[in-house]
């Protein structure tokens, strides 16, 4: 079976469904990888259970076994998301409000059966919300990104393209930070103690960027580049059937999580509290 874009027929020989295709994620509409990531993070953010988002994982491990994304770059992409949820749901363990039965309390360290249940209920959402946008926005060219702002979501052109100009601009302060530090070394302004030149640096890099940002608005002015309201696009952002499938299977995930979480009894709603 051979499925059209971003669905790529693999010809196996043990068949199957799950086998006869697999889901061409970097290929998608940057649109449609938006839409995705936002899908499951908005049916998993108003609740704080463990059952929705387990399921979400569950369901997500699925979806990322079918895509094109090597394992290896997900996997390396995604750790300083599972630190990040690891040190959160340490946190909470330490120090969340007790309930229940108390197993350890020292000083203002308090791990009771709410903390540990709530502590996991928040590793797993952190995972289940960033792990998806890991896997979306594997490189994905900010420029086709804007283009499907722009075009699709009808997002004023102005603002996209300004975003777009100050979004390419970023990777330059790294360089500029390095020549700053070299510039200042090499008139003796940097022979001080750290904590001092560290903060003259970022000063100095802070009106550098202004700066530079002043000019690109002055230039991308002279330009015309907000003449009008309406623009032409060199490059058409359109959006196909197999990226309305994305959508559908993340708002699917997201939907059963939470279908799931209810039927059990689990379902923790943020603003009943």
């Amino acid at each position: 079976m051979a499925w059209g874009y971003p669905f790529r027929g693999i010809p196996t020989s043990r068949g199957g469904l799950m086998n006869s295709f697999r889901l061409d994620v970097p290929h998608a509409n940057p649109v449609a990888r938006l839409l995705a990531a936002l899908a499951i993070a908005i049916a998993l953010v108003f609740s704080v259970d463990w059952v929705s988002a387990l399921t979400a994982l569950v369901l997500e491990s699925l979806l990322f076994l079918q895509s094109e994304v090597p394992v290896v770059r997900i996997v390396r992409r995604s750790l300083p998301i599972v630190v990040a949820a690891l040190l959160t749901g340490l946190t909470i363990l330490l120090y969340g409000q007790p309930s229940g039965r108390v197993h350890v309390e020292a000083l203002l360290v308090t791990v009771s059966d709410g903390s540990i249940e709530l502590a996991a209920a928040t590793v797993l959402r952190v995972l289940a919300i960033g792990l998806p946008s890991v896997l979306f926005f594997t490189d994905m060219d900010p420029t086709d990104l804007a283009d499907g702002l722009a075009q699709i979501l009808r997002l004023p052109s102005r603002f996209v393209i300004g975003a777009l100009a100050g979004f390419r601009l970023v990777g330059l302060l790294r360089h500029d930070w390095a020549y700053l530090g070299y510039a200042r070394r090499a008139r003796g302004v940097a022979d001080h103690g750290r904590v001092r030149r560290t903060a003259g640096q970022a000063f100095a890099l802070l009106v550098f960027a202004v700066r530079r940002g002043a000019k690109l608005a002055t230039a991308m002015e002279a330009r015309g580049f907000g003449a009008h309201a309406t623009r032409t696009w060199a490059r058409p952002s359109v959006m196909r059937g197999s990226d309305y499938v994305l959508i559908a299977l993340c708002l699917a995930i997201g939907l059963v999580s939470v279908a799931f979480a209810v039927s059990t009894g689990a379902w923790n709603f943020i603003g009943a509290h």
